[in-house]
């Protein structure tokens, strides 16, 4: 870690004593139960217990307290912009009041990181970004992003012409990387990701943290497969259900369980329904105990139309388990080796899908060793191993801020 020594008088002799370094970290909330949240709250708390003093800032929730727990000691600070009450009135009227939030955002942030004075300031690529450069508080500032690029700004108005809606994405786009290269690092989550910034210099890529990694993991016998997300179209669970009817006709006797929930659960269960599927398919709510789980299925599938990192695929990995996932963008071709801890099926292939799943069940052998490998590559995403490319980031960066945003 950065150090900062000062000096001090006490009886003629001289003391000193060590300055923690400071994080500040910028976020819209952390009430509701998302990946981006959880990871946060898992980074802070691994970086006070190594010394750090964490600030968390906030523009909306009010008083709604954090939703996972945070350590003692981090300091939050609500700016209570609220962003979301534009949201209540039409486009027009919801510009204007968005514009006037970011001039009240760029006011209380400046006012909050001068009366903070952090060392390293971070975004997490909301609505703070359009202004974390104007900051005079002097601490180093760089972001962080947890979704993919190709679905980060997206700008789609259902009455406007499509040219308009392509104008302003591109536009929008265009401000952003005007920011981001100002910042001193950009850190992504997946390698496959970063390929897709080459307006930039300065990004890096630091993976998410799994939660767990627990000790009792599964052996790869049970009949039961395992797939977790929220029930949205993004989560492509429609496209492993047409996947599973055509596992289910060969292995009758396996099942398919899917944990979470989501405005599509009916739909989905109707899909399920048609396709006569109520005997081995099963959708069901999200558990807060996910770990058992997996430990009770064999193989875990990812059938997403995108992720920005695909956690959940290092979380089945932790219990043991081989993934078959598609290759969306972004996360799974970063995190599985095709082949060895689980198995890469082309992006959209539903036949090759099954295939998969269905060459995972008829060799427990492969299945159980792909297993041990998941395991192990899951180890490389323990909080430890990432905590500390976080800290050796953050000792660069106050080491040599300038250099690193140039090189």
């Amino acid at each position: 870690m950065q150090k900062k020594w000062f000096l001090c008088k006490s009886n003629k002799q001289e003391v000193r004593y060590m300055k923690k370094t400071r994080i500040a970290y910028c976020i819209p909330a952390l009430y509701y139960p998302s990946g981006m949240e959880r990871v946060l709250t898992l980074k802070v708390n691994y970086l006070v217990q190594h010394g750090y003093e964490i600030h968390i800032i906030l523009t909306d929730g009010g008083d709604k307290p954090p939703y996972f727990p945070l350590a003692p000691s981090i300091e939050l600070h609500q700016l209570n912009i609220d962003f979301e009450e534009p949201y209540r009135y039409a486009f027009p009227r919801r510009v204007w009041l968005y514009q006037k939030r970011m001039r009240i955002l760029k006011t209380k942030l400046n006012e909050c990181l001068c009366a903070v004075k952090p060392d390293i300031t971070v975004s997490l690529l909301r609505r703070d970004i359009n202004v974390i450069n104007q900051m005079t508080d002097g601490s180093v500032k760089m972001g962080e992003i947890h979704f993919d690029r190709i679905h980060y700004r997206n700008f789609n108005i259902s009455w406007l012409p499509s040219w308009l809606n392509t104008y302003i994405e591109r536009h929008w786009m265009r401000s952003l990387i005007r920011e981001l290269r100002q910042l001193s690092k950009f850190v992504v989550l997946t390698h496959e990701d970063a390929a897709f910034w080459p307006e930039l210099q300065n990004v890096c890529v630091i993976p998410n943290p799994v939660s767990f990694f627990p000790d009792i993991v599964s052996d790869c016998t049970h009949k039961q497969v395992i797939a977790v997300g929220r029930y949205v179209a993004q989560k492509g669970f429609d496209r492993l259900i047409d996947a599973w009817r055509i596992v289910a006709e060969k292995h009758p006797d396996w099942i398919l369980k899917i944990y979470g929930d989501g405005h599509l659960r009916d739909q989905l269960q109707q899909q399920v329904e048609e396709l006569r599927l109520t005997n081995c398919c099963f959708l069901e709510h999200s558990v807060s105990d996910v770990v058992s789980k997996f430990c009770e299925s064999s193989l875990s599938v990812l059938s997403s139309r995108f992720e920005g990192f695909g956690l959940v695929i290092v979380e089945a990995m932790s219990c043991g388990l081989p993934v078959v996932a598609f290759t969306c963008h972004c996360g799974p071709r970063d995190i599985i080796a095709d082949g060895k801890d689980g198995l890469l099926i082309p992006e959209g292939n539903v036949a090759g899908l099954a295939d998969g799943i269905k060459h995972l069940i008829e060799d427990e052998e492969l299945r159980r060793g792909m297993g041990q490998e998941a395991r192990r590559k899951a180890a490389e995403y323990k909080m430890d191993v990432v905590g500390a490319q976080w800290i050796e980031l953050f000792e660069s960066l106050l080491s040599h801020p300038m250099q690193d945003r140039d090189n």
